[in-house]
């Protein structure tokens, strides 16, 4: 529930400061000079970027179990089940949070965690990955999403999202307007004309890229934090470097684009990334080992 506040403080605070910054620059008395509503744009942004959002946060769990086709284990149906069950609720005590929902689903390997709420989260495991490692390496695995959640990754991913949501809508919009106003400075008409419609949408566009190259840069540092708290969970590094090293070799499975950022693995070398690379999270955990 803290990280909910400080979600909502953190979008109302960067509205203000935009808010300031555009009147010590006297940007806010030419685009109302110009029939620009300040205060009803940065209202407008507030909603875009922390709506959309807080809402893809909360409905995540629900979403992550429809699109993965996760099958929540209620009452184990095998030594196999019985086992993961156990190991979640060994690392949700060792990290202080509630015991999260605990789901399979059939695929290549790969694992996520999601949820809105610490005490009320879900880690689901794929079958791939059940069958392609040993019990440390699962366990080691398991305890990486634990450490997600113990982080509180789900709900800082999407403040980050939120934030970079703000910025891209009022700072498309304010441009778009601007540059509208240049075009048509000879024009009485009243409204947006083409001008603004264009560069806003453009502009929604590049800012959006860049934004998601923000995030994707966060999403990394995350998973490097995770891949300690496994190791801190398991009082050893080497379960999960071996855990990693035998992702390397295997092909993963994809997850839903709600998720993708939680899960165990991602798309490797490239800026939208939302993992590091597997060499270079072994690296790191060897380094911290020495």
């Amino acid at each position: 529930m803290k990280r909910i506040v400080l979600f909502v403080l953190t979008n109302l605070a960067v509205v203000v400061v935009l808010g300031i910054v555009a009147s010590l620059l006297g940007v806010n008395r030419y685009l109302t000079a110009n029939g620009l509503n300040l205060g009803a744009l940065l209202l407008f942004a507030l909603l875009m970027g922390f709506g959309g959002a807080i809402i893809s946060l909360l409905i995540s769990k629900p979403m992550a179990k429809w699109t993965s086709g996760v099958r929540i284990i209620e009452r184990p149906q095998s030594p196999d089940e019985q086992w993961i069950v156990d190991t979640v609720q060994r690392f949700a005590t060792r990290a202080n949070i509630g015991m999260p929902e605990v789901g399979i689903f059939d695929g290549e390997p790969n694992a996520f965690a999601t949820g809105a709420f610490k005490n009320s989260a879900l880690v689901a495991i794929s079958t791939g990955l059940l069958q392609g490692m040993t019990r440390d390496e699962v366990e080691a695995v398991i305890g990486h999403e634990v450490a997600h959640i113990a982080n509180g990754d789900m709900v800082t991913m999407t403040l980050i999202q939120g934030v970079m949501n703000t910025f891209v809508v009022f700072l498309s919009r304010v441009i778009g307007y601007a540059v509208d106003s240049f075009l048509r400075k000879n024009d009485d008409s009243s409204g947006p004309g083409i001008g603004y419609y264009i560069t806003t949408i453009v502009l929604d566009i590049v800012l959006g890229f860049a934004a998601a190259i923000i995030v994707a840069w966060f999403s990394r540092q995350r998973e490097f934090r995770a891949d300690a708290g496994s190791a801190e969970l398991m009082g050893q590094r080497q379960p999960m470097i071996n855990a990693l090293a035998r992702l390397g070799g295997m092909v993963p499975g994809e997850l839903p684009k709600s998720v993708q950022a939680m899960g165990i693995t991602g798309h490797i070398g490239k800026l939208f990334s939302t993992h590091p690379p597997i060499e270079e999270r072994i690296a790191a955990l060897q380094q911290a080992q020495r």
